[in-house]
């Protein structure tokens, strides 16, 4: 056999070489560069290459199909034949697989399947670079301290199956998280953005943010625990929804162990969950949120399956206008639960109708609320209500008639997303944020800010 090194045809040896039922043959190609830096004065940065190959081998049985999945990185030629057989072997060594269907066929081949893979390198911060320069000189003049890390990842997925499927997803993905401290270290603010390309992140005006934000902290002002009148900026509410997006799959909830499972039997779906319009939706390919169209599943789960690869994707609204309308499910769960199906997607969106920013929502607060920065350390309590305990990081001040009047200290808080749609009084204007929590699982999501006349602050929080 001649050596073969291109994706395509690593993809199109392996089901040559399979004896098996069926294949399916998933390659990554990915490439990444990064920046780190401390003290307003890059540190490190670098390039990295990478290649992973995930065969997944069916094998038909008297008691059914029987899937074996076999993954490995820097895959070469010589590689390929024990890798095959290794899956085939765990396939007719498991038992028959309760998700198992007919693999997906019929879609059109991807035009691009057959051509080199996208890369990324440290011309991605060409413009970037500059400009974050300029930030560390304008924060040494104004007595702050930047520390942060930006990185740029382009990973190329070829997947291609003995059904005859031949798709192919190129996925940009860009993190830039920027923390400014006083000089004794005693004042700290975090922000942090998501991008395709660091074209659109602009180092001066996060600096700027962080700058107001120290300066707000140059007051302390203790509280105790309670119920407070919080705005969650769009990074908190998406740490929220994400971990909600990732429990709400309709088989758990058909059988009774969510917060989605309706008391007596079935799903809520068709439930008033928010008497704000709010939309929580995905779709492959909304503007600067796009992700892979299909579905890409390199092992089975409770809301993933294996037999599902190369299903097609669309735009699916989970909540509309404030009414639950789907749950995730795959071809199996959604045999079980006679419900729609509809796979997880990669990008989460909620729409809320609002215009208003996290700064004009801060101005037209009357009374006394709490503005959080983010959230971190989240866990959930209990699975049935969905309640969530975590801290707050990186700044809580309070607003009193418009006015930001300190930075108070962290909390712990206890608190359900469920609960949070269903008591929100406004939501702000929709933007693309970066989770702080789920950062390096789930970066592309879109949120606004939200109102709660009363999030639950359980306790004061020392030391973060």
């Amino acid at each position: 056999m001649s050596r073969v090194s291109k994706p395509y045809e690593i993809v199109e040896r392996a089901l040559e070489l399979s004896t098996a039922d069926g294949c399916v043959v998933i390659a990554d190609e990915s490439s990444s560069a990064n920046l780190r830096w401390a003290g307003n004065a890059l540190t490190t940065n670098g390039v990295t290459r990478g290649r992973t190959l995930t065969v997944i081998a069916t094998v038909d049985g008297a008691e059914g199909t029987a899937s074996g999945v076999v993954s490995r990185s820097a895959v070469t030629a010589d590689d390929l034949e024990p890798l095959v057989r290794a899956a085939e072997a765990a396939a007719r060594g498991a038992g028959s697989s309760e998700d198992a269907r007919p693999l997906v066929s019929g879609v059109p081949v991807s035009a691009d399947f057959t051509e080199a893979p996208a890369e990324t390198g440290s011309g991605a911060f060409a413009d970037f670079a500059p400009a974050l320069g300029d930030a560390f000189a304008r924060a040494r003049s104004g007595g702050r301290e930047l520390y942060g890390f930006a990185h740029h990842q382009l990973t190329s997925t070829y997947l291609g199956t003995s059904a005859g499927l031949r798709l192919r997803h190129d996925q940009p993905n860009g993190t830039l998280e920027l923390n400014a401290k006083s000089p004794d270290r005693t004042r700290s603010a975090w922000a942090g953005r998501a991008t395709r390309d660091f074209k659109d992140v602009d180092p001066a005006a996060m600096d700027a943010e962080l700058a107001q934000r120290l300066g707000w902290a140059e007051r302390r002002i203790e509280l105790p625990a309670g119920r407070y009148e919080t705005l969650l900026p769009p990074t908190a509410v998406a740490d929220l929804l994400i971990y909600q997006y990732w429990s709400a799959g309709a088989r758990d909830a058909a059988e009774g162990r969510t917060v989605f499972s309706r008391p007596g039997g079935g799903t809520r779906i068709g439930e008033t969950l928010a008497e704000l319009p709010l939309t929580l939706r995905s779709d492959p390919h909304a503007p600067g949120l796009e992700s892979a169209p299909f579905v890409i599943a390199h092992a089975s789960g409770d809301d993933s399956s294996v037999f599902d690869n190369g299903l097609p994707l669309a735009p699916t609204d989970w909540i509309k206008d404030g009414r639950l309308e789907r749950l995730t499910t795959t071809r199996h769960s959604a045999g079980l639960t006679g419900l729609p199906v509809a796979p997880a997607m990669d990008n989460l969106v909620l729409d809320g109708g609002g215009e208003r920013s996290l700064e004009e929502m801060v101005a037209a607060t009357t009374g006394r609320a709490l503005l959080l920065t983010c959230l971190w350390y989240i866990r959930e309590v209990d699975p049935a209500t969905l309640l969530l305990t975590g801290l707050t990081r990186d700044g809580v001040y309070l607003v009193e008639d418009g006015e930001v009047l300190g930075e108070v200290n962290n909390f712990r808080f206890n608190e359900s997303p469920i609960g949070l749609l269903s008591r929100a009084s406004e939501a702000g204007r929709t933007e693309r944020t970066l989770p702080r929590e789920w950062g390096d699982y789930f970066t592309r999501a879109a949120m606004p800010a939200l109102r709660i006349p009363d999030f639950h602050m359980s306790s004061v929080s020392r030391g973060v």
